[in-house]
């Protein structure tokens, strides 16, 4: 096949790029090798080997646990360890991180105990290498740097070279560029000196993709064309057909960089590619061979040339399907939609799309499309919203009775977006754990519109579901000026001393509420719960402005991630208990709380319960209290930062940090019980202006938590004001049968109608997340 001159990729190749460069193999495989004194163990090992080079990691992890109970049974300690490692790198390429870092951990400990430690550098360096995959930079540099120290000292040049190849993909990671051109420079000289060529490659490829990140494309594009030759050289292998992949890949970053260049360099970028599937077909690897078609096809979709970009499609999902590759699936049939549309096939795409969602969806939430250079949202993410801009179009041209299914599927496919952004950025099933105990809340509450904000490049939509109606408003405004307004309205807004976020305030009450305002007055509503997109869980809708009273005037305003995440238990009235716990003395270097003492207290007086204060606020104190009673709501007064890493979100504790996997442990138990948790308060955290994905944090905690409702704040403010709004919203919660929602909307308003906190800064912080009844 030949391809004719293409001019410069578009730029959403470049994506492709960092979320493409898939391990060239197993960077520590040893016991594959052979020299078993087992004879029978020849067969699963070279079981394992030739899966593995096939793309066929399920068996080859089979075949690994075979070998490695064999060799554990007959005391062939090393060996056994040798082939944990092999197992670990078949189970890291099937996304299975937990199960690897488990087969990790029991490698070490043979490690520890016989004193092996030219096994522990191997062991050392592949935990480096899981962690990185993981997203855990901290500890992935911690191991690779240790496996570093020990290969050196056991004189392996051959790990050293592998390690420091990998410690270069860590920089890289975190955008130091010239550490990483170090490492990776470091890593092909001592490649060099063995003569071991496969890694040579991977140190040139990786030298390349540096330097071109880095903004230096001449070097980038030489790098890149040392890298192909060596390539070229090597045997037929899985090794050789990434390589090609991502070296395919790197030619299509480097067209808009050189123009005069651009058709030379798409043309090499096919080639490679081209290589790639003639490898795979060799090999008879067809996870390679979906990569290789399907990236192909990309090509020519930046060309226009969507037949030919179909029928490469096409092969890369049939080889998909082969290879049981999901996470390469999900790619292709969204190519497969989006080259639909763009033939206006519309019920077609809706098809592929339908079957990209539905292999996403299957995606281990471990594995996770995301990378370490964009957001899910960035990447993955795109899809839903592609996919539902197609149905909310195909909606808005067919009749009044045939567009509810549209709507309905567009809605429940944003609602998957949020389960699934939120699985990404916990990277658990905490979320598959809300799902299960979610109902119709919007039947159940029958006085509530939820409104579902929908931001497209070219304009926004909103959704409002009035007990179990659907109803669509477009407003033609794009994603970006949204987002620029929502920003500006945040930054005014912070503003203790002026009114300058009004007009901001206003402006976004004209393009959310404005348009809905009709249909909310026909009914009795006197809730509204906003499942907030990006931008708008920076912001609290309950001081949007019609130009006469705020928006928290008129109704009670909840937040939630997504209806099918919520929850739909209301609060049992009886006799809760409460656990209290806060800081109101200066410790860790963060300031004094001293209104805390008073606002627990209060907590106190209205829900009986523990009281943890100050130095009784021990992190080992509040897990003995959770684990041994029973409690209906938590509250916390405390220091607390979302951050845009949920691994570095936390809640302040006297001794120490409650970090969000912790909250979950020790919180988490509750769901097990029968009265789960019902209200988690955290009266004094904060998420930074601008930062989208630390409030997806905050929206999420209850959810991380196994609770019903969190009460929590988006910024922190006066604690004295802290302390009256949520001292009132206790009282009011205890003293009538108001929800959640109005109890919130009443302590809001009574701290607004103080001159001194009459400012939306102190009030409007305040955010119902999840169940609001």
């Amino acid at each position: 096949m030949l391809i004719g001159k293409l001019s410069a990729v578009a730029s959403s190749l470049l994506l492709l790029l960092s979320s493409a460069m898939v391990p060239l193999g197993p960077d520590f495989a040893t016991a594959a090798t052979g020299g078993s004194d087992i004879p029978v163990l020849e067969e699963p090992l070279n079981k394992a080997a030739q899966a593995y080079q096939r793309g066929d990691f399920e068996q080859a992890a089979a075949s690994w646990q075979e070998a490695a109970r064999a060799y554990q049974q007959a005391g062939q300690f090393r060996e056994y360890v040798g082939v944990l490692i092999d197992l670990a790198q078949a189970e890291q390429a099937l996304g299975h991180y937990n199960a690897a870092l488990q087969t990790l951990r029991l490698a070490q400990d043979q490690v520890s105990q016989s004193g092996d430690r030219a096994r522990l550098a191997e062991v050392l360096g592949s935990a480096g290498t899981l962690y990185l995959a993981m997203g855990d930079a901290d500890n992935a540099s911690q191991y690779l740097n240790k496996g570093l120290e020990v290969a050196r000292e056991t004189n392996n040049q051959h790990l050293a070279a592998l390690i420091l190849n990998n410690m270069g993909n860590l920089h890289l990671a975190q955008k130091n560029y010239p550490e990483a051109v170090e490492a990776y420079t470091e890593s092909l000289a001592l490649s060099q000196a063995m003569n071991n060529r496969p890694e040579m490659a991977r140190a040139q490829l990786n030298t390349a993709t540096a330097l071109l990140r880095a903004g230096r494309n001449e070097d980038a594009k030489n790098a890149l064309d040392r890298a192909v030759m060596t390539i070229t050289a090597l045997p037929d292998s899985h090794d050789k057909a990434f390589a090609l992949i991502t070296a395919g890949l790197a030619y299509q970053a480097l067209g808009p960089r050189f123009p005069d260049l651009a058709d030379q360099l798409i043309l090499q970028s096919w080639r490679a590619l081209n290589a790639a599937a003639a490898v795979a077909d060799k090999i008879e690897n067809p996870r390679a061979a979906s990569y290789a078609w399907g990236y192909m096809g990309a090509l020519y979709e930046s060309e226009k040339r969507y037949d030919d970009a179909l029928e490469l499609t096409g092969r890369a999902v049939v080889a998909g399907q082969r290879a049981m590759a999901i996470e390469a699936l999900y790619r292709w049939h969204w190519q497969t939609g989006r080259l639909l549309k763009a033939r206006n096939e519309s019920e077609n795409a809706i098809s592929a799309y339908r079957k990209a969602v539905a292999a996403l969806e299957s995606v281990r939430p471990e594995l996770g499309p995301s990378s370490n250079t964009e957001s899910f949202r960035e990447g993955a993410g795109k899809l839903y919203f592609e996919f539902a801009d197609l149905l909310l179009r195909r909606a808005a041209s067919s009749t009044a009775e045939q567009e509810k299914p549209f709507l309905t599927e567009a809605r429940d496919v944003i609602e998957k977006f949020k389960g699934a952004e939120l699985r990404d950025y916990f990277r658990d099933d905490c979320i598959d754990a809300a799902r299960s105990r979610s109902m119709d809340v919007e039947r159940v509450s029958q006085n509530t519109a939820v409104l579902y904000p929908i931001l497209l490049p070219d304009r926004t939509e909103l959704l409002v579901s009035v007990r179990g109606n659907l109803n669509r408003f477009t407003v033609p405004v794009s994603e970006a000026t949204m987002t620029q307004e929502i920003r500006t309205f945040r930054k005014r807004l912070m503003k203790r001393t002026t009114r300058q976020y009004l007009p901001h305030a206003q402006q976004l009450y004209d393009w959310l509420i404005r348009p809905i305002e009709p249909l909310l007055k026909s009914l009795p509503i006197d809730t509204l719960v906003v499942i907030p997109d990006g931008p708008l869980r920076t912001v609290p809708m309950a001081a949007l402005h019609d130009g006469e009273q705020f928006l928290i005037a008129r109704y009670a305003v909840a937040t939630t991630p997504g209806l099918r995440l919520t929850d739909s238990r209301p609060l049992r009235r009886g006799n809760p208990k409460a656990l209290s716990a806060g800081l109101s003395k200066a410790v860790q270097n963060f300031s004094p709380l001293p209104d805390v003492v008073a606002e627990l207290e209060n907590v106190q007086r209205l829900y009986p319960g523990r009281l943890l204060l100050n130095s009784d606020f021990l992190l080992s104190r509040l897990e003995e209290e959770l684990k041994d009673n029973v409690f209906t709501i938590v509250h916390i007064a405390s220091h607390g930062q979302f951050e845009s890493d949920a691994r570095k979100s936390f809640l302040l504790t006297f001794d120490d940090k409650l970090t969000m996997d912790k909250l979950e442990t020790f919180v988490g138990r509750l769901r097990f019980r029968e009265d789960p948790l019902a209200l988690l308060t955290l009266s004094a955290c904060e998420t930074a202006a601008g930062d989208d994905r630390a409030a997806l944090g905050l929206a999420g905690v209850a959810i991380k938590a196994g609770a019903s409702s969190a009460l929590a704040t988006l910024w922190f403010i006066n604690d004295e004001a802290s302390s009256a709004l949520v001292s009132e919203f206790y009282r009011q919660l205890r003293a009538s049968s108001a929800s959640k929602a109005v109890a919130l909307q009443r302590a809001q308003l009574k701290l607004m109608e103080d001159p001194v906190y009459e400012h939306p800064i102190y009030w409007s912080p305040f955010l119902l997340l999840s169940n609001w009844l």
